[in-house]
């Protein structure tokens, strides 16, 4: 073997990696205002100020955002979860970008009155800045579902999109028969009620329905296949009273129970943990803070009064039966106590779902089918 290397050799080696151009920067941070037309972003390179906003096509964009890959060691983006969802930031993953998706919040804080995307970007950049800092506090991380958790989540939202337009369509109808001297529910479209509404009613308002209903019965078709591709992905064994479907649409929603490291946390993501107002000597208990899922808050209350029918040796129902079910208690206790229920409940779900809590333990009936 020739262990002798040719001179001229590395010094073309040694040339080249030499050409090779170094990133210019270390690092480089965009805050972005996204829309769907257009994206705004605010650059910082470094430790200088932020630089005027640009504003750019999508397209154009990541294109540049390719470009800046060259200039410095690291680039660090971020933007306000909205209607555009999580494809940029998956584009930008793919890119190299390490990108954080943040909860919407008030950008004017000191409430001059004036706000706009090219304001808003650059108040965005300065609070990127001191999260990268290590301030984890100037920005609220929201975690970005996997592309198969948020086609499920998407099917189950879209059920729930068709159920309110069903009940909507279902409303003017039975608006316009009050209009008229007739009083009829939500349900008049009905095949039962149909029938008799056609015995009943005058030609020309019937006619009028006739309108509404096709579209009601074809709505109500998609909800139904909806609903049985959504229970087919459910588990055979269950807690008594929980449903293929609400099975589902909580876990749809939460999407991975392991995210959360604590009882804490899987109360504040439903946004069932209660507020406080102190300030000095004074302290005060505020109601929920509402700072969280709305869809799981929701799915989570109707639950509860489920299971305080079919989990007799369940705890919560011992302790909450009392006051949920005496008639005699006021509105607001039985309020309280249907959160306090709820919010519990979510903290027991994570505790079996994440072996912490066997369904014996928690003195739950499991059904299987």
């Amino acid at each position: 073997m020739n262990t002798h290397q040719d001179p001229s050799n590395s010094q073309a080696c040694g040339e080249q990696v030499a050409s090779k151009p170094q990133p210019q920067y270390q690092q480089i941070k965009l805050a972005l205002d996204v829309h769907a037309a257009s994206i705004v972003v605010v650059r910082m390179v470094d430790g200088a100020k932020p630089q005027p906003p640009q504003t750019m096509k999508p397209a154009d964009f990541l294109e540049w955002a390719q470009k800046q890959k060259s200039q410095a060691q690291e680039i660090i983006s971020c933007y306000e979860a909205g209607p555009t969802g999580f494809w940029l930031h998956r584009k930008l993953t793919a890119l190299g970008v390490r990108n954080y998706v943040v909860c919407p919040m008030c950008l004017d804080e000191r409430r001059h009155g004036v706000a706009n995307d090219r304001t808003d970007a650059l108040e965005l950049a300065t609070r990127l800045d001191r999260y990268v800092a290590g301030n984890d506090r100037a920005l609220a991380v929201v975690r970005v579902p996997t592309a198969v958790e948020e086609q499920a989540r998407a099917r189950k939202r879209q059920r729930q999109q068709l159920r309110q337009q069903r009940l909507s369509l279902a409303a003017q109808g039975r608006s316009l028969m009050l209009l008229h001297g007739r009083r009829e529910s939500n349900q008049w479209w009905k095949a039962a009620r149909w029938a008799r509404l056609e015995q009943e009613l005058e030609d020309w308002l019937l006619e009028r329905l006739k309108v509404f209903r096709p579209l009601i019965l074809a709505v109500d078709q998609a909800v139904r296949q909806l609903s049985l591709n959504i229970e087919a992905a459910a588990p055979a064994v269950r807690p008594k009273g929980m449903g293929r479907l609400t099975h589902e649409t909580v876990q749809t929603e939460v999407a991975d129970w392991n995210r959360f490291q604590n009882r804490r946390q899987v109360g504040s993501y439903a946004g069932l943990t209660g507020g406080v107002s102190a300030s000095g000597q004074s302290s005060a208990d505020l109601s929920i803070t509402k700072a969280g899922n709305k869809r799981l808050r929701t799915d989570l209350v109707e639950l509860s009064w489920r299971l305080l029918l079919y989990q007799p040796d369940y705890y919560l129902v011992k302790k909450w039966k009392p006051i949920l079910l005496n008639p005699k208690a006021h509105a607001r206790a039985r309020k309280r106590a249907i959160v306090a229920f709820a919010r519990q409940l979510l903290i027991d779900l994570w505790r079996w779902k994440t072996g912490r809590r066997t369904p014996e333990q928690l003195g739950w009936i499991m059904i299987q089918n």
